[in-house]
């Protein structure tokens, strides 16, 4: 007897989202379920937007070389499918002269995962291109951007629909078990209704949700599902115009990239994110005594000394799932196949933050090599 539908992807963030299509693409029968009544309403949706270049990750690390790559298939797919986006460049700058040790240490983790366009400028040359900036040393990135990740993810649905596959809304997942012939069933919940669901191939790529579904299945071979830490950023929006052209990063502090500014699609500017290791999922924007606006703008005014007076405005949040702890080194992708867990025909992803949105269709190329014989 055969399964109801030939593939099962589980969450459809933009990586979920991503692979549906890579699997409907390569001729698979597959079927998109999330939990939420939209596409993309957690991670992907609370985010910076950015088209990342592939700086800051280890060299050979699956964020590198998975960044690199899908960063041009991300503009190219955008591109072609008329999803808005801009091309403005980072500057990646030193605001005193302790920051140069690091900018040129990112500088030669960029040069060794093929980032071939970085450019070096003087504090001088820096505020050539943007006036109201204030450092000693910087690079520009050209090839770091935004995109409109709601008209992307639109896009992906319909690329999965025109290949013949679905994502199906409102559908928790409440169960997975493998069947004796090796095949999985799916129990899932909708508007209170139960039902279950079968398929020859699984994917787990639930984001926050990641860490219990694959317990769901998982924990077993001595094979151990990492877990999620969730850390909440906030987002600060500035009012009025802005008076920059490009994203400008400061120097990372440990796994935290510091408070950026970055620019919408639209060339509204915001700054953020923090980092706040909560350990839940809560939305909430939090600065009921003022403390982290204080924070934002101390920190803002060390490369834009001119930021006006009230001009931060309380934005949103997003939650991060990270899969270390605080103060823990970063970790890598975790996409984890048989060789991992022990279980034919299931992929599993923890940890896909950052660069997880400019990665995603080099994710989905990645998962569809190991479902593809």
């Amino acid at each position: 007897m055969g399964t109801d539908v030939e593939t099962i992807v589980i969450g459809a963030g933009v990586v979920g989202l991503a692979i549906g299509r890579e699997l409907a693409g390569r001729g698979q029968e597959a079927m998109v379920l999330e939990r939420h009544g939209a596409a993309g309403t957690e991670v992907s949706s609370h985010n910076s937007e950015v088209i990342h270049a592939g700086l800051y990750y280890p060299p050979g690390s699956l964020r590198a070389r998975l960044c690199v790559s899908g960063k041009k298939m991300l503009y190219d797919f955008a591109r072609e499918n008329g999803v808005a986006h801009q091309r403005y460049g980072k500057l990646l700058v030193a605001t005193d002269e302790a920051d140069l040790p690091r900018l040129n240490a990112i500088a030669e983790t960029a040069a060794k995962n093929g980032v071939g366009d970085l450019v070096a400028l003087t504090g001088a040359e820096a505020r050539a291109l943007e006036p109201e900036l204030a450092c000693v040393a910087a690079y520009l990135s050209p090839s770091t951007g935004v995109i409109d990740s709601h008209g992307l993810m639109q896009a992906l649905e319909g690329h999965i629909a025109s290949a013949g596959g679905r994502v199906v809304l409102n559908a928790e997942v409440t169960g997975l078990a493998r069947e004796a012939a090796g095949d999985f069933r799916v129990a899932t919940q909708s508007a209170g209704a139960a039902s279950s669901i079968t398929c020859r191939n699984l994917v787990i790529a639930g984001g926050l949700g990641s860490t219990r579904l694959g317990k769901m299945i998982g924990d077993a071979n001595d094979y151990r599902v990492p877990e999620t830490y969730p850390a909440k950023g906030h987002y600060f929006a500035l009012s009025g115009k802005a008076p920059f052209r490009h994203l400008v990063y400061p120097m990372p502090q440990g796994a935290w990239l510091g408070i950026h500014l970055t620019l919408d699609v639209a060339g509204q500017a915001k700054f953020g994110p923090d980092i706040a290791w909560t350990g839940r999922i809560d939305y909430a924007f939090e600065d009921g005594d003022g403390a982290r606006k204080g924070l934002f703008e101390r920190e803002v005014r060390r490369y834009w000394p001119a930021l006006p007076a009230g001009a931060l405005e309380p934005g949103y949040t997003g939650i991060r799932p990270k899969i270390y702890r605080e103060g823990e080194p970063p970790a890598d992708f975790a996409i984890h196949g048989p060789a991992e867990h022990g279980i034919e025909r299931l992929v599993a992803l923890y940890g896909i933050e950052s660069p997880g949105l400019t990665s995603s269709l080099a994710i989905a190329a990645h998962v569809g090599a190991m479902l593809t014989p």
